[in-house]
């Protein structure tokens, strides 16, 4: 799981996509760190800049940016501020840099446009330390100038200079939008797929939903969703329930996603409260219903084994660890095979 943080002018005018006077008094990125790790979140995702344009960081390209605004007498970084926390916690960073630009004159100016994006992005990619996802999409807005985006350009970048990073756009390189912003996967959710039949902004979302099972790249698929009904917070609106998060948890990574949960800071520069106390709701519920499984004690068998019955490389009873280094695997020349529990007495579970 991921935690996505919308924050920036949007925060404060009430708005999701904003047009683009800013002050979060008591703004701490450390305690969003620490809200998403004690949640049971590995990593966090940024939006460094949104549709509006404004630049959680001074920006040496525009002067939309924090260093425009009288927080921290305009010498803060959101940026800075977060990455520092999140490496001293051991929490992985990723940051969304929006395409679509509703504040620079130069939007709709393709050569010129897109020669602004990369020099954006080189800057979040070589000032921040180790980025380990870069989150993007093909928003432009219905009725908005036309715009060529040069995205092969800006994957080869970020290669260049994050070469560890993921990779997320509606149709990968890396990772993939799951075609809906509920967090719900289809029931079977392949992560490999075709990039060939995806175009970023216009693949079909149910091809998404599912994936490929005849698919020939690696593309798995991220379920992004948020606690509350907007991607800012709003006053107004107040957060999905735990029992909701439990059931979009098994809509998502249940069906082999990563859920990417928008948990938004308010305008004092904090996560919520009640957010904060949905997310520990949420995590006991995972813990208190994953905590013991019901199969640690069964008898294992297999109608195949890779190298025989006597190979235990390959033994059933891997299934049963935590371990992404051990498997069960079968013959490699068949089609079908069968794994067989016997939990030696009746239980009851639904999961």
């Amino acid at each position: 799981m991921a935690l996505f943080l919308h924050f920036g002018p949007n925060t404060f005018t009430d708005s999701d996509w904003g047009t683009g006077h800013v002050n979060p008094t008591r703004l701490n990125s450390s305690q969003w760190v620490h809200v998403a790790k004690e949640a049971g979140f590995s990593r966090l995702i940024l939006t460094a800049k949104h549709h509006d344009g404004f630049c959680l960081w001074p920006s040496e390209y525009t002067d939309y940016s924090v260093k425009a605004s009288p927080w921290r007498n305009g010498d803060g970084d959101v940026v800075a501020e977060l990455a520092s926390a999140a490496k001293e916690a051991s929490i992985a960073l990723g940051l969304y840099l929006s395409p679509w630009d509703r504040h620079e004159y130069c939007y709709g100016k393709t050569v010129e446009c897109n020669e602004f994006y990369m020099g954006q992005m080189t800057e979040l990619l070589t000032r921040y330390g180790d980025i380990k996802e870069v989150w993007l999409d093909g928003a432009k807005g219905e009725g908005g100038k036309d715009m060529e985006y040069y995205f092969d350009t800006w994957f080869s970048l970020i290669r260049q200079l994050q070469p560890g990073a993921v990779i997320y756009s509606d149709a990968g390189p890396d990772t993939r939008w799951i075609g809906d912003e509920a967090g719900v996967a289809g029931s079977t959710c392949w992560s490999i797929f075709n990039r060939s039949n995806a175009a970023i902004g216009g693949t079909d979302p149910q091809y998404s939903q599912g994936g490929d099972p005849l698919g020939h790249d690696w593309v798995p698929a991220e379920c992004d969703v948020s606690i509350r009904p907007g991607w800012f917070w709003h006053a107004s609106l107040v957060p999905k329930s735990a029992f909701k998060l439990l059931d979009i948890y098994y809509k998502s990574a249940g069906r082999n996603c990563l859920l990417l949960l928008n948990v938004p800071p308010n305008s004092s520069g904090l996560i919520s409260d009640e957010d904060i106390q949905v997310l520990q709701e949420f995590k006991e519920l995972r813990r208190s219903i994953f905590s013991n499984n019901l199969a640690d004690n069964g008898l294992l068998n297999a109608s195949s084994i890779r190298g025989g019955n006597g190979n235990s490389q390959f033994s059933p009873y891997y299934v049963l660890e935590e371990s992404i280094g051990t498997y069960w695997g079968p013959e490699e020349d068949q089609c079908d095979w069968e794994l067989y529990l016997d939990l030696g007495e009746s239980i009851t579970f639904n999961v």
